[in-house]
Parts: structure tokens; C-alpha cells; sequence
């Protein structure tokens, strides 16, 4: 069994506020009807971010699809084995991105995290308090100590060529 990446009794965050009224929470299953539209709406430039490493999002994502996938992340989440927090306004009524806490799958860091915002949002205030803002609250709210920004401090052809974790 791999041992836990996080430690005992260490609780997740619930919510997290943008300086932009903009905030992060947990997806959920739930949130299937405004995370497909973005998700599809900025489907080609996620490929060809996390194509290579995750195979998503598949070209056929379908509502039921996308449903497990949440119902995944939210599972996971609860039992602490990965995070996936939406991006949402303040009334929540548009998911505008998703930020990834991951534990580690290649050496050198102990947890993997990525993050992006629907396509209508590249170079907004909003993308740049997100950019801002992760690797602070990470500092600030999560107990590690080499937390590696894929797509940031290394590219993800670079990310995919470390050796893997023998886990």
C-alpha cells in the first residue's frame, strides 16, 4: 500500500477566495452542467495541455462521462488522494477553470499542480489572480514542502520525461 501523501487529521480546504470576488471549492458531481460547457469550450487547448499526460479531454467527452469523472474527483478528494477545485464566479452560476493537487507521480516533488481557465478568460484579471494566487495558497494552506507547478516551473514534455515514483 502506498503510504498517505498528506498527514493525519490534516483537513482540505473547503473554499478559497479570489481578490477578484472569483473563489475555488471542491468540484463536485454536481457541477457536471457548468463544467461540460467549459470544459468543451476550451477543449483544444486543454489537449494540448493535458492530452499527453492525462488523455483528456477526449474529443467525445459526453455529459455521462464527464459526470463520472467529477464523481471521481469528488470521491477522491474526500478521501484525500487528489484534489480538483473549480473556478467559479460568485454565484457560482459559471465554472471558469479547475486548479489540480495531485500527489506526486514523478520524482522530485511531493505533490503535482496544475491549473487552467476557460479559453474567454486567457490574459483577464481573473487568469492572473489565479496564477498569482495558487502557489501562495499552497504555501499558505496545504502541508508541503516541494510542490512542483507543472505547465509552470517545468513544462509538461519536461514533467513527462522524470523518471516515474515507484509507487
Amino acid at each position: 500500500m502506498t503510504p498517505p501523501w498528506l498527514p493525519d487529521g490534516w483537513t482540505h480546504p473547503a473554499r478559497a477566495q479570489l481578490p477578484t470576488g472569483h473563489h475555488l471549492r471542491p468540484v463536485r458531481a454536481s457541477d457536471v452542467d457548468l463544467d461540460l460547457p467549459a470544459v468543451l469550450g476550451s477543449r483544444e487547448r486543454l489537449w494540448s495541455i493535458y492530452g499527453a499526460a492525462w488523455g483528456w479531454p477526449p474529443a467525445d467527452l459526453s455529459h455521462e462521462q464527464d459526470r463520472t469523472d467529477l464523481a471521481r474527483h469528488e470521491a477522491e478528494t474526500e478521501a484525500h488522494e487528489s484534489f480538483n477545485y473549480a473556478l467559479f464566479d460568485a454565484a457560482e452560476s459559471a465554472l471558469l477553470g479547475c486548479v489540480y493537487v495531485d500527489p506526486p507521480e514523478r520524482v522530485g516533488a511531493d505533490a503535482e499542480i496544475s491549473w487552467w481557465v476557460v479559453d474567454a478568460l486567457l490574459g483577464s484579471d481573473v487568469e492572473r489572480a489565479l496564477d498569482d494566487f495558487v502557489p501562495l495558497w499552497i504555501a499558505a494552506r496545504w502541508p508541503l514542502r516541494r510542490p512542483r507547478y507543472v505547465g509552470r516551473d517545468v513544462s509538461w514534455a519536461a514533467w513527462l520525461a522524470l523518471p516515474e515514483l515507484g509507487r
